[in-house]
């Protein structure tokens, strides 16, 4: 009998703290969710129009943009920029070879806890998989993994 009170005790005192215990889950506010987009934005219409102040205002400047691509014997390779070597890209011209029509920037938010996010960029020949921070009240991107999307293959002549 004693041990069911201390256990019915228990049970109360663990639902008590549970339930008064303020949530540590975050959910995304509207406010939230349009500035990680309009980050992401920033950065890839600020590539794709040469726009080195809007890449700049996306980018955390500790920012570290990595690919991994085989090398001339197949051996992968770390292939990375900062961002400071991505904003001079971008003023340098960045993506604005790319026409108009073709400059693809689907944004995909892909998940959100508190003050970080990921977030998905299919663009025109690659994808940008970004790490978000909030960093003194403002979303930055503080990580870039990406990818070349394949190039697709001329069709075959029967001559």
């Amino acid at each position: 009998m004693l041990n069911s009170m201390k256990l019915a005790v228990g049970v109360l005192l663990l639902s008590a703290v549970v339930t008064s215990s303020p949530a540590r889950c975050q959910t995304a506010t509207p406010s939230d969710e349009s500035a990680i987009k309009q980050t992401a934005l920033d950065y890839i219409e600020g590539w794709y129009e040469g726009d080195a102040v809007r890449m700049e205002r996306a980018l955390h400047p500790e920012l570290a943009k990595r690919m991994v691509s085989p090398d001339s014997r197949g051996v992968s390779r770390l292939n990375q920029m900062s961002a400071m070597t991505l904003v001079q890209s971008t003023k340098a011209g960045g993506g604005t070879h790319i026409p108009k029509d073709q400059q693809q920037k689907d944004i995909t938010i892909l998940d959100r806890f508190n003050n970080a996010a990921v977030v998905k960029i299919v663009a025109s020949g690659w994808v940008d998989y970004l790490e978000e921070v909030k960093f003194n009240g403002q979303w930055k991107i503080i990580n870039v993994l990406w990818e070349l999307k394949p190039q697709p293959t001329a069709p075959k002549s029967d001559k």
